[in-house]
């Protein structure tokens, strides 16, 4: 397949998804409206530089491709090596997820009445098009993996903040939080936010 032939999506993409948060619209219609945006821009695989596109061979990798200036909005690719996965996890914004390349499942978790975090409902399957949304609203807490065992899988994310900032959970096995904040894994881009590592000004 070709890579980077068409920058020109992601561009269109960009000034479309700018214009509709722009009209700041219920989280419903914003949902709705993007995730048409959405499966127009990952209808076609002939955009996402490939540096953007690389794996990593022990965990899923997470690369900026635009933060609004405002931070109101922010768009990343997934990219997923053979058998990897995520923890079970929230976002606290909203989130769409488009499929680029390959496929992965999302398991949505819930709390039953005990308390406790628990598999809802069976997993999703996106494959190369589909777009799924997240949000507090409408579901929140899943854990994602890459539904291929033998190749890599690409899926673009957008999410309603700088997602590499949102302080943020995952959920160990016991139903507890560690709170979390992801950065990017872009080469150029250290994790400013990640306040276990942070140090006095000099």
């Amino acid at each position: 397949m070709s890579q980077d032939t068409h920058p020109e999506r992601l561009r269109q993409f960009l000034a479309e998804l700018t214009e509709l948060v722009d009209q700041q619209p219920t989280e419903s219609a914003l949902l709705e409206r993007g995730q048409a945006l959405l499966a127009r821009l990952v209808a076609h695989d002939d955009w996402l530089p490939a540096e953007l596109a690389e794996p990593h061979p022990e965990h899923y990798q997470q690369y900026l491709l635009h933060c609004d200036a405002r931070q109101r909005f922010s768009v990343v690719s997934f990219v997923w090596g053979p058998g990897q996965r995520t923890p079970v996890h929230d976002h606290r914004v909203w989130g769409l997820i488009g499929m680029l390349r390959g496929a992965e499942d999302a398991q949505a978790y819930a709390r039953d009445s005990a308390g406790a975090l628990a598999p809802h409902g069976a997993p999703v399957r996106l494959r190369p098009g589909q777009v799924e949304a997240v949000s507090p609203r409408i579901g929140d807490v899943h854990q994602v993996s890459n539904a291929l065992s033998d190749q890599v899988s690409i899926s673009i994310h957008v999410y309603g903040g700088n997602i590499g900032a949102v302080k943020r959970a995952v959920y160990l096995a016991d139903g507890s939080e560690k709170p979390f904040i992801s950065g990017y894994s872009n080469r150029h881009l250290p994790n400013l936010w990640d306040l276990s590592k942070e140090r006095p000004a000099p």
